[in-house]
């Protein structure tokens, strides 16, 4: 069975850090693709980043270029999202996904960060 834990939200005033963590099982790591994306109230989804867990080239929204940070440890089937110098306007749940025969996602983890 596919599984995505996301985990890591919380509270931070704006300026600051969180690191969010998605452990993956049921699918083979190591070729698969997962991606993060977040949705504040009243917006749509959106994507923020997005790693090859293949060869662990990444890219960003440009929201976020250069604040935040994907990375992959194979050895735990656990991607990361690294954020740094939040804004008020990353608040929002954000989710973990992953794209196999169909869209698997995890189930939210809230970033709040406070001005």
């Amino acid at each position: 069975e596919v599984q995505l834990q996301a985990s890591g939200g919380g509270l931070v005033q704006a300026g600051g850090s969180l690191r969010l963590s998605c452990a993956a099982s049921g699918f083979t790591f190591d070729d698969s693709a997962i991606a993060w994306f977040r949705q504040a109230p009243g917006k749509e989804r959106e994507g923020v980043s997005c790693i090859w867990n293949t060869d662990g080239g990444a890219n960003y929204a440009d929201s976020v270029k250069g604040r935040f940070t994907v990375s992959s440890d194979r050895a735990k089937n656990t991607v990361y999202l690294q954020m740094d110098s939040l804004k008020p306007e990353d608040t929002a749940v954000y989710y973990c996904n992953t794209k196999l025969s169909r869209d698997y996602w995890g189930q939210g983890t809230q970033v709040t960060v406070s001005s």
